[in-house]
């Protein structure tokens, strides 16, 4: 039987990206793929993303995160997780023993500093962007990430080519349209993901510039699909539009979730991100539910 079998969880949001919090904290345990994968399947638990806390590994941080996509594979980074984690954290009777408002979090990706604005809004510190070809990663050199060429070619859509391509602990592939609302993106957001210049695939945006200050965006998550939010994708995509001189540093992004507060801040690089985070309900893993999973 898997050890998940009666483990509690939280089922959260941030701005409608479905968020999962499984806490293992004190134990050497791992979540597996399948098991990943199970918790994604059923109703109570399914997620977008799955962020399962471990104990700390660099000194002066508060936790390890592991972060499942819902095929089962793992990504590096997860802003609306991140916040969700932060709010379980500080917050939940079980989990909570953060005293004070700010946290040091920590992924394969790197630290994010975490931030308690105000009862469930939480700031993010995403780290500073990866923009060079090898960093993101990209399967060849590119001098300029700003715009890239990519193999893919969609007759249904021709002109959605050149798009910008950012790491912000996972890869971002951001094409600029006059209509983020016009495509179908459940049908092309896998075709670009699997675009032979993504050697670890990448996550698909769709983004609409309406003022110097505020970007419509829509997100196909790589291993996930179509989010109602992607927190790292905001974060992504602002940057490329500043790159570009489409927008400042400073942006409002809409998801179809909600908005995110996005800042490139110039002083250090880092990202900010900031928003809502919501509890939807508490629960336990069913046995029956990793039947074959262990």
């Amino acid at each position: 039987m898997s050890f998940l079998a009666n483990h509690r969880f939280l089922k959260m949001n941030g701005l409608g990206n479905e968020i999962t919090v499984l806490d293992l904290r004190g134990t050497p345990l791992r979540v597996s793929a399948a098991e990943a994968r199970a918790i994604a399947a059923d109703p109570r638990s399914r997620f977008d993303q799955l962020m399962v806390l471990h104990d700390p590994v660099t000194p002066g941080t508060d936790a390890y995160m592991r972060i499942y996509n819902t095929d089962g594979s793992e990504s590096g980074a997860c802003g609306n997780g991140t916040r969700c984690v932060g709010w379980a954290m500080m917050t939940d009777p079980v989990m909570g023993h953060a005293s004070g408002r700010t946290l040091v979090l920590e992924t394969k990706a790197g630290l994010l500093p975490t931030e308690q604005v105000s009862d469930r809004v939480f700031t993010v510190d995403m780290g500073p962007p990866r923009l060079a070809w090898n960093e993101i990663p990209l399967s060849r050199p590119f001098p300029d990430t700003r715009t890239i060429a990519i193999e893919t070619s969609l007759a249904e859509a021709p002109e959605l080519a050149g798009p910008s391509a950012v790491s912000m602990g996972n890869p971002h592939a951001i094409f600029w349209v006059a209509d983020a609302n016009a495509y179908d993106l459940k049908s092309i957001g896998p075709k670009f993901e699997h675009d032979p210049v993504f050697p670890e695939r990448a996550n698909i945006s769709l983004a609409q510039v309406v003022g110097s200050d505020r970007i419509i965006l829509r997100v196909w998550e790589r291993g996930a699909g179509i989010t109602r939010a992607c927190g790292s994708a905001a974060c992504a995509t602002v940057v490329a539009a500043a790159r570009k001189g489409l927008t400042g540093r400073k942006a409002i992004v809409s998801l179809p979730g909600g908005d995110l507060l996005i800042e490139w801040r110039e002083g250090d690089d880092h990202v900010l991100m900031t928003g809502p985070t919501e509890l939807e309900h508490e629960g336990t893993f069913s046995p029956a539910l990793f039947a074959g999973a262990a």
